[in-house]
């Protein structure tokens, strides 16, 4: 395929139920999704072109807070050409994490490694990315040539912010666009917000995992677009990339509705920017055409 037409994947999960049972699974709504989900059922899942290109390469992202589930994904990214990049995890906290990385990038599938992610949505600390200790943590990870994933939700914008002028050389992407409240309706505080955080010219944004903090069965693509608009005004084409979210997506409506919304939403967008946003800034992000461990 040539390059001009390439269409990366920049945020999906993968997970096996019967060696990694995952509790958020059992929430209420979640039925559609709890089940295993492997690679071939992305295949099969993903079958819809956006804009003429077919799906080529994949960042596979950890799920819970796990080596184990680290080492499973570098491990499938060693011998599946669908995956170009993993998010791990690792114990940013921990005074051996710059050990447990090594390990992990001497691993099977170890150069794969590209970036770690941890659920700060989940942490009630509105500091937690300004703890010594994680701090500690996200010096080796920039050491190793990593980036870092920012899982936040709208209230915890500020932290992000700090962390981006505290590592102004650490690579950052905000994943899901920092959950707008798209179900809600009141998106001016997550704008303010977010356009604090794109003033930083470190940081990349990935769009993915709209739809389901929109309403997951009645959402329009005139839901997702005034998100979109915002998105494109303070980070650009080139600091912005398409992810599915799948199979989380499949809880409002799956991987090739994304994928038609999201044709939808490039329509007014020239031939550089769909590129940028369909595969260039995740390509160069994550270093999917690279299996070197150099810093960004």
């Amino acid at each position: 395929m040539s390059d001009t037409l390439r269409l990366v994947d920049a945020h999906h999960h993968l997970w096996d139920l019967d060696r990694r049972p995952q509790s958020w699974l059992d929430d209420p709504g979640h039925e559609p999704i709890r089940r295993s989900f492997g690679a071939d059922d992305l295949r099969s899942a993903a079958t819809r072109p956006i804009a003429g290109r077919e799906l080529e390469s994949t960042v596979v992202v950890q799920c819970v807070a796990s080596v184990p589930e680290t080492r499973e994904l570098l491990a499938l990214a060693g011998t599946d050409p669908l995956i170009g990049a993993v998010v791990g995890w690792a114990d940013l906290t921990s005074p051996g994490v710059a050990d447990t990385l090594d390990d992990l990038l001497a691993g099977p599938g170890g150069p794969y490694l590209r970036a770690l992610r941890h659920l700060v949505q989940g942490e009630s600390d509105l500091g937690w990315l300004q703890q010594p200790s994680v701090e500690r943590g996200l010096r080796a990870a920039g050491e190793r040539g990593l980036a870092y994933d920012v899982l936040i939700r709208s209230h915890q914008f500020d932290q992000a912010v700090r962390l981006a002028d505290r590592f102004p050389d650490l690579p950052l992407v905000l994943d899901h666009a920092g959950k707008p409240p798209i179900a809600q309706g009141d998106l001016g505080d997550w704008e303010r917000e977010l356009r604090r955080l794109a003033a930083r010219p470190q940081v990349r944004c990935k769009v993915s995992g709209l739809v389901t903090e929109a309403d997951w069965q009645q959402w329009t693509t005139a839901d997702i677009r005034p998100v979109w608009d915002v998105l494109l005004s303070a980070f650009g084409p080139e600091r912005l990339m398409f992810g599915s979210d799948w199979p989380v997506a499949n809880l409002a409506g799956g991987w090739n509705r994304w994928a038609a919304t999201v044709e939808e939403l490039l329509a007014d967008c020239s031939a550089t920017e769909t590129s940028a946003i369909l595969a260039d800034t995740a390509t160069a992000f994550y270093r999917l055409n690279s299996l070197t461990q150099q810093p960004l």
